[in-house]
């Protein structure tokens, strides 16, 4: 079993990550600003940063593999709806007017 300050480190070291990740998404938008493979990136990301708090702080990979698996599923909507409208974004409009 994990002490307690050996699982402060593991969740340090996951909300640490998770700074670094959401200063580089900031950086790589800003410097990036007009690049076509800059959403695939952001999608990237976004989906590294939900994965880490999955497993970091919401514990998933102790969770009944349906949870886990759905929990992965609801984890790959956001970077999925990105590419989407970045990629697909005057079809999707289209279709959701009225």
């Amino acid at each position: 079993m994990e002490s307690k300050i050996d699982r402060f480190r593991v969740l340090t070291a996951a909300w640490l990550a998770l700074v670094a990740l959401t200063l580089v998404g900031l950086g790589l938008g800003e410097w990036f600003r007009d690049a076509r493979w800059l959403p695939l990136l952001v999608a990237a990301i976004i989906w590294l940063k939900g994965a880490l708090v999955a497993r970091c702080f919401i514990e998933s990979h102790v969770a009944h593999p349906f949870i886990a698996r759905l929990l992965q599923g609801f984890i790959a909507v956001a970077p999925g709806a990105l590419l989407l409208t970045a990629f697909f974004g005057d079809t999707l409009a289209r279709w959701a007017s009225l």
